[in-house]
């Protein structure tokens, strides 16, 4: 298993999955004061409200930002209405509950960002890996 940090406020916590991460930086777009690569540790926690975190953090394409509260009530497990959304040059973003069933058969059940590839480079079909920034894909 990958690098897994964790990130508490006393009120939430911010999870980071080292390994699924894309480099999208969605998360430094959307709050450059809590999420500074060039930083350790690099997430500064109590540089935003809960509220803000919470939104940023949904919006991970990859998953590798999630959170928890800190009173173990999982907001990550609520199901949110489908939206779907092509980011250019990158993946197709999807938004929301999904069953997917993959080409061997087996399931699995998506319940915030799912981050699908556009550019056919993954090597985590049919997820993005990044690999369309490697690739200068364009689309």
């Amino acid at each position: 298993m990958g690098k897994i940090k964790e990130y508490s406020n006393g009120e939430v916590t911010v999870v980071w999955e080292a390994e699924k991460c894309i480099h999208s930086a969605m998360c430094v777009k959307g709050l450059p004061n809590v999420f500074k690569p060039n930083d350790r540790p690099w997430i500064d926690i109590d540089a935003a409200t809960f509220e803000d975190l919470v939104n940023t953090v949904k919006k991970c394409p990859s998953g590798a930002l999630s959170f928890y509260m800190n009173d173990k009530t999982d907001m990550t497990s609520q199901k949110l209405e489908t939206q779907v959304e092509i980011l250019e040059n990158g993946p197709l973003l999807v938004y929301g509950t999904l069953n997917v069933t993959h080409k061997d058969g087996s399931k699995e059940t998506k319940n915030r960002t799912t981050a699908f590839c556009r550019c056919g480079a993954s090597q985590n079909k049919p997820y993005c890996d990044g690999a369309h920034v490697k690739h200068e894909f364009r689309g």
